[in-house]
């Protein structure tokens, strides 16, 4: 004897659809335009990146079956970023940061005299 539970199934949303249906198209123009903008992060800084979309679903207010649920699509981009340029520096003696090594002395500088004449070699 086998027992056959009566299945229901139903039908699903094709997620794509949804997308493109949701708020008239314009969050799949939004997320297209995301998209798009981590791609070329991704191919100018040579790092990786992501497009996290978030469908946010929430209960009917009243809590009755057959009111309409609110549905919201979030979207976060977390774009490649340039490397930012080093520059060196040296700790001084207090512990602050300085362009010159506080170790090596310094060399007077001073304004070599221009002439107009020439030798010949």
């Amino acid at each position: 004897m086998t027992d056959t539970q009566p299945t229901t199934e139903t039908e699903r949303a094709d997620i794509a659809a949804f997308l493109a249906s949701h708020l008239n198209g314009r969050t799949d123009e939004e997320l297209s335009t995301e998209f798009h903008q981590l791609l070329d992060a991704v191919r100018t800084h040579g790092k990786k990146g992501e497009l996290r979309i978030t469908i946010v679903v929430e209960p009917p207010a009243s809590g009755v079956d057959s009111a309409p649920l609110p549905i919201g699509v979030e979207s976060t981009v977390k774009a490649p970023k340039p490397t930012p340029v080093k520059s060196l520096y040296f700790l001084d003696d207090d512990g602050l940061p300085v362009r010159e090594d506080p170790r090596q002395m310094a060399i007077p500088f001073r304004t070599a005299p221009s002439t107009d004449t020439f030798k010949d070699a």
